[in-house]
């Protein structure tokens, strides 16, 4: 996949451009993806994403979590592995933020050579979102761009959205964010020194700084894996305050991995949650933790036997 600012499409290339957020990288997403390459093929045109960078939410609500289910660089794979053959980063500022939907029209689609635009039902552009789908399709009229409007994707009786995939993971409902999402959720950060508490129980854990703008899913025991150094270990991570050992409030993220000894302080990580065990618990003394713990790693063993 080529990135490219709005200033490369050299001699205004033809492109399918796909326009939304496109945080998870979901089903919906997917079939919009999948939408604009079937135009884009016909169309003889590169099929390319639109993304402001950062997320807009960083500009206009600093203070505010953004709570995202992917980080950048995993979109950015998400994106070239459903098809996305270029991928234009345009900045956002608080000028940007004011451009009109007929500015954003004639500055950037018409620069980058949008010959079709794909959208989600409820897409918007334009200074505090006034221009619609609908508006699209009549800028496209005037300017002589096709626009196609791809309609919900659901599960059962539920709209796939990046919003009802957070609801899942906040209620620690893994499976559900799974089938919507249509491939693992994962959270990534940077392994830090911890308390080594872990260790003297047996269950040695590498404590993982989450990168600050994703979201952390309910409290809980997961079953987990992580490519390390070229290879998958299995494993089971904790997100909760430990209240067996601790009073104040802060909450960590530590995962235990499998048959695994290695020194990987300092190391990224990218975590994929496989499925919830169960509740963070407080328990009465040091061998109750450590049975649950057997328990905890057997079940977590059962599950990621289960995936092959």
């Amino acid at each position: 996949m080529e990135i490219c600012t709005v200033k490369d499409n050299k001699n205004n290339e033809p492109c399918v451009i796909a326009l939304g957020n496109f945080d998870g990288v979901h089903l919906g997403h997917q079939r919009l993806f999948k939408s604009g390459s079937k135009i884009a093929e016909q169309l003889n045109a590169k099929m390319a994403v639109l993304l402001l960078d950062p997320h807009p939410f960083k500009i206009l609500h600093p203070g505010r979590s953004l709570n995202l289910l992917t980080d950048q660089t995993e979109r950015l794979q998400l994106f070239e592995k459903y098809g996305i053959e270029r991928l234009f980063l345009y900045p956002f500022t608080l000028g940007f933020a004011n451009t009109s939907p007929r500015e954003f029209i004639e500055n950037i689609l018409l620069r980058i050579g949008a010959v079709h635009i794909v959208v989600g039902f409820n897409y918007s552009f334009g200074a505090k979102g006034k221009g619609t789908p609908q508006d699209l399709k009549l800028f496209g009229q005037e300017y002589g761009f096709g626009v196609s409007i791809v309609e919900a994707e659901r599960l059962d009786d539920k709209i796939i959205s990046s919003s009802e995939i957070r609801r899942s993971l906040l209620n620690g409902d893994v499976g559900t964010a799974k089938a919507m999402m249509g491939h693992v959720p994962k959270l990534s950060g940077t392994v830090k020194h911890g308390d080594k508490r872990g260790r003297l129980l047996g269950y040695p854990t590498a404590n993982i700084q989450v990168d600050e703008d994703l979201l952390v899913p309910k409290n809980g025991v997961y079953a987990v894996n992580s490519e390390i150094d070229g290879k998958i270990y299995g494993g089971m991570m904790n997100i909760g305050l430990r209240p067996t050992f601790y009073s104040e409030q802060e909450r960590t993220v530590e995962v235990n991995f499998f048959d695994f000894a290695k020194d990987i302080y300092g190391k990224k990580l990218i975590i994929a949650i496989q499925d919830r065990l169960r509740s963070e618990k407080k328990f009465n003394g040091v061998d109750e933790i450590i049975n649950q713990l057997d328990k905890d790693r057997q079940d977590a063993i059962k599950v990621l036997n289960s995936l092959g």
